[in-house]
């Protein structure tokens, strides 16, 4: 399995696929509380069988090259993840989304992974615009998306409905021009 660098922690990026169901739940139980603060995904991977449907539906974007879930490694242990929820290449269009749990928190580790995957989506597979889609409390991380240059388009008022109350979210992205003008020189 290819894993990319993060740094000089040692800090790695990895796909995550079906079989490493147990693990992600293990994942997911370790942080359940504080990833599910703003991400409704501990809602959703609750047992062993719903954790390797969720991978499975990310091997099956995978395949079809309309999305992808990486594990971020730290210590060679999974402590969080970056996903590109949606891609759509025809239009250029991908939406990210990441988690980390308590543990990983305050390392860069996010913005790092982040930074690799959009990386790849615009080089790679050329897309032209990645989203940030982020509950408006979420204040860290609308901090990753300053710090990765994203800007901010606008606030979807009481949009998302999460755990019987509604949420603003806000929308952030970065276009490929801009990406690529704020890479540092070689």
């Amino acid at each position: 399995m290819f894993a990319t660098s993060l740094g000089a922690d040692g800090a790695e990026l990895r796909p995550l696929e079906p079989w490493q169901a147990e693990e992600f739940l293990a994942h997911i139980d370790r942080g359940r509380e504080f990833i599910g603060r703003h991400n409704g995904l501990p809602d959703v991977i609750t047992d062993l069988a719903s954790s390797r449907a969720y991978l499975t539906s990310y091997a099956e974007k995978t395949a079809a090259d309309t999305g992808r879930i990486y594990g971020i490694r730290s210590g060679g242990q999974l402590v969080g993840a970056i996903l590109l929820r949606t891609m759509d290449t025809a239009q250029g269009v991908a939406e990210a989304g990441c988690w980390l749990e308590p543990s990983a928190v305050g390392r860069g580790l996010v913005t790092r992974a982040v930074r690799a995957v959009v990386d790849w989506a615009v080089e790679e597979r050329g897309i032209h615009r990645v989203e940030w889609w982020v509950a408006s409390a979420n204040a860290p991380s609308i901090a990753v998306a300053r710090r990765l240059g994203m800007t901010r388009e606008g606030v979807l008022r009481e949009s998302y409905a999460y755990r019987g109350e509604r949420h603003d979210m806000e929308i952030w992205s970065v276009l490929a021009p801009e990406w690529r003008a704020q890479r540092p020189s070689s």
